[in-house]
């Protein structure tokens, strides 16, 4: 059994890591760029962190599942079932055991397919965790830029050109609309980071179900046979279905020539 599996914990591990130690490195850039709007980039954060967590904790889930392959199909030896994805197949191997551990085709198609399904809906959770992300960063990116162009056209229609102090008006009136296009540019990098994060982490749990599952398919289709349902035998009926042909054909003919003569 390979080790895909190892390798992508270790790459999500160290991918961690490394951003890990990137926001403690550059801490300071990192909080004033997250304060520029604290509530909507402390949730795309939040969000972050959170997807961070239940990619890690999907791929915890596998590890159960890959050392119960491990132990059936390897070490051939008998275990408890896996905690969920890989129950019911453990549970009609168990079955096939007291058949010669012997899988028609129907069945190991029937096992793939529920195992697709399984982790299909094991990554929607992932999958709708990057789109909130992006969704955040676009929304912050628009809702910076409707503070932007508001506080440049209060600050156009405020100002007095008669005025000797305009330059200090103007210089207070940007103070909005540089904070609006802050807003845009620290929640789009947030959301898009983010996502980049969570893509990725996703990503490696991906393989790593995409290795169990292929493991799972080889080791199956070992013990698999090509069977037809209720117990037919297609290559074991086929010459009785020939025989049975040659003796239909001989007696038409018998019976050709009996009419034949009565005629």
């Amino acid at each position: 059994m390979s080790n895909q599996f190892h390798r992508n914990l270790n790459r999500m591990a160290l991918f961690a890591a490394f951003v890990i130690a990137g926001v403690i490195l550059f801490n300071k850039q990192f909080l004033s760029i997250a304060v520029t709007n604290i509530w909507l980039n402390g949730i795309i954060i939040g969000a972050t962190v959170f997807g961070i967590g239940l990619c890690f904790a999907d791929i915890f889930k596998l590890l159960p599942e890959y050392r119960w392959m491990k132990k059936y199909f390897v070490e051939n030896k008998s275990s408890k079932l896996p905690p969920r994805l890989l129950r019911p197949v453990a549970i009609i191997l168990q079955h096939s055991e007291k058949n010669n551990n012997v899988i028609s085709t129907n069945t190991l198609s029937n096992f793939l397919d529920m195992i697709i399904g399984r982790f299909e809906d094991q990554r929607e959770s992932v999958r709708y965790i990057t789109n909130t992300l992006i969704f955040l960063g676009l929304l912050g990116t628009f809702w910076g830029l409707i503070h932007t162009v508001g506080g440049f056209a209060e600050l156009v229609g405020n100002l007095n050109f008669d005025d000797e102090n305009i330059m200090n008006a103007v210089q207070m009136g940007l103070a909005k609309p540089l904070a609006g296009m802050g807003t845009a540019f620290t929640s789009s990098l947030f959301g898009l980071a983010g996502s980049l994060i969570v893509g990725f982490l996703g990503l490696q749990v991906q393989l790593a179900q995409n290795s169990i599952f292929r493991d799972l398919e080889e080791n199956l289709s070992a013990r698999a046979r090509i069977s037809e349902s209720n117990g037919f035998d297609t290559m074991g009926t086929l010459p009785q279905i020939n025989l049975a042909t040659k003796e239909l054909s001989r007696a038409v003919q018998k019976l050709e020539k009996t009419v034949s003569k009565l005629t």
